[in-house]
């Protein structure tokens, strides 16, 4: 673990505020993997005054940034995923070791940082505006789109660099700074991911402030992110109940948020369905990343017609999940991020009991592994149950049954979040009307493709308590950007829009 670390420029106890030079004057805190309850190493976070600093100097920063032709501000994102593709191994293992998911999923992970990379490289000059017809004669009228400002970036533990990628290079193509407050139970992967970007930007004579950091607790980094009028836009990702103090703090103020919450993601399978395929989906979207993904699949809805022998397929598949150290080629799953998210499943799993539910497989703690290992979870459970509307952030999977599609949609869309779905079908119909107005209400609708594992060159994100962001690929740019219509007359007269008349002035 020490060659790691050293690899990746960090100490034994590291600075976690970055502002173009590493400081750090709150507490000293300790990152301790869940994958054997080792310290890592500590961490000094920072207090209101730092935020406050790094704030300031990031926005100071910001101000060159926005002058940056964005081609040139491409070089530097260029150079980033350059950086990214030699330190992937190192940054990988310290995913695992610090969040606990299997080094395949880690490895992973870092690949996003580096295809967002790319989609910004070439983004950087594709911000395109447009031109637009005016009604008034010589005149003419045009989009164009202005870097925002400082962005604040907050994410959570589960995907503790590739979240803060999608934002931030996206942010810096085109033309902003970033303020990250990274989860305080993944700060060396925050640390680390930001001395890369660092040693690019000096490389690249960048002010290293575009990708400032401010380790710390919600209450002193995540608040000054929050109620600070420079910082125009927050992208937060996290729990619901998050997202709603963010987002009253920063519309308080009239600033935007961009948020990332919750998921309950279904799956539907239908009659027609191939049953090997749908198994293979819900398999790795309940149980990839221990059931801490957004986009996990938490609900199964079966058809009567093959509900039995799919409830049977994935009894046996949960049996015989390969379960242990994350950093094994041969495990499936590692720990949870932390002993309190096994209480957390295992308090679900006796409430459920109690709402009528019935456990067909697992929930138990394993303590012959460590203190965060669980068997994942397959309950028979029903839509009315309170649970269900609920995301348990763990491998708890609720298998249901139904008759009718209709009564499925709604039992599908009868949850407070929206952000993944999918149906496995092999009739037309079904699949048009699950993508129709009518059909799945998430941001996130795949037919014959699983919940979880979204490509990077689509919007990402969700609705009702999800959020209602996007992030990522396809236009999610332009949440970074300021809009700007202008008119242009190039005549000698004044004409009036709508056609109105108004004398002269005497």
């Amino acid at each position: 673990m020490q060659a790691i670390l050293s690899k990746l420029g960090l100490a034994a106890v590291h600075a976690g505020v970055f502002d173009g030079e590493w400081s750090g004057s709150g507490p000293v805190t300790d990152s301790v993997s869940p994958v054997d309850g080792s310290l890592l190493a500590r961490v000094r976070e920072a207090d209101a005054t730092d935020a406050e600093t790094v704030i300031s100097r990031a926005h100071e920063a910001f101000l060159a940034w926005r002058e940056t032709p964005a081609p040139v501000r491409g070089e530097t994102i260029r150079r980033f995923g350059d950086a990214l593709r030699v330190a992937k191994p190192e940054l990988a293992e310290l995913i695992t070791w610090e969040m606990g998911k299997i080094l395949a999923e880690a490895e992973g992970e870092v690949q996003e940082m580096i295809d967002i990379c790319d989609f910004a490289l070439g983004l950087s000059r594709q911000l395109h505006g447009r031109t637009i017809v005016s009604e008034r004669p010589r005149h003419r009228l045009m989009e164009q789109w202005h870097p925002l400002g400082v962005v604040g970036v907050i994410t959570a533990f589960n995907f503790p660099v590739a979240v803060w990628s999608w934002n931030s290079v996206l942010a810096a193509a085109c033309g902003d700074a970033v303020v990250w407050k990274p989860s305080h139970q993944t700060p060396l992967c925050a640390i680390a991911a930001t001395r890369i970007a660092e040693r690019v930007c000096r490389e690249t004579g960048a002010n290293p402030a575009i990708f400032s950091l401010v380790c710390g607790a919600s209450a002193t980094a995540g608040e000054a992110l929050a109620s600070d009028r420079r910082v125009p836009l927050v992208s937060a990702t996290g729990s619901c109940a998050m997202g709603r103090r963010v987002g009253q703090a920063v519309h308080a103020r009239l600033g935007r948020t961009l948020l990332e919450l919750g998921g309950n993601n279904a799956v539907i399978v239908a009659p027609s369905a191939d049953l090997e395929l749908a198994l293979r989906a819900i398999f790795f979207g309940a149980i990839g990343t221990a059931g801490q993904r957004c986009t996990s699949t938490r609900r199964v809805f079966a058809h009567e017609a093959v509900a039995d022998a799919l409830e049977s397929r994935l009894r046996q598949a949960f049996a015989s999940v390969r379960i242990g150290h994350p950093m094994d080629r041969g495990t499936v799953m590692g720990p949870l991020v932390r002993r309190g998210a096994v209480e957390d499943l295992l308090v679900a799993k006796e409430r459920l009991i109690g709402e009528g539910g019935e456990i067909l497989y697992g929930g138990e703690p394993l303590p012959r592994l460590g203190e965060c290992y669980v068997t994942p979870c397959l309950a028979r459970s029903r839509p009315d149950l309170p649970l269900v509307r609920e995301e348990v952030f763990a491998p708890l999977l609720h298998f249901m049954r139904y008759r009718d599609f209709d009564e499925v949609l709604k039992w599908h869309n009868a949850v407070p979040q929206g952000l993944s779905s999918a149906i496995f079908t092999r009739d037309l119909i079904e699949a048009e009307r699950f993508l129709g107005v009518s059909g799945s209400d998430c941001g996130l609708a795949n037919v014959n493709a699983g919940t979880s594992g979204a490509e990077i060159g689509g919007a990402f994100g969700g609705e009702k308590d999800t959020g209602g962001g996007r992030e990522s690929g396809s236009d999610a740019w332009k949440n970074y950007m300021r809009r700007q219509t202008s008119a242009i007359n190039h005549g000698d007269d004044l004409p009036l829009s709508q056609g109105i008349q108004f004398g002269d002035p005497p």
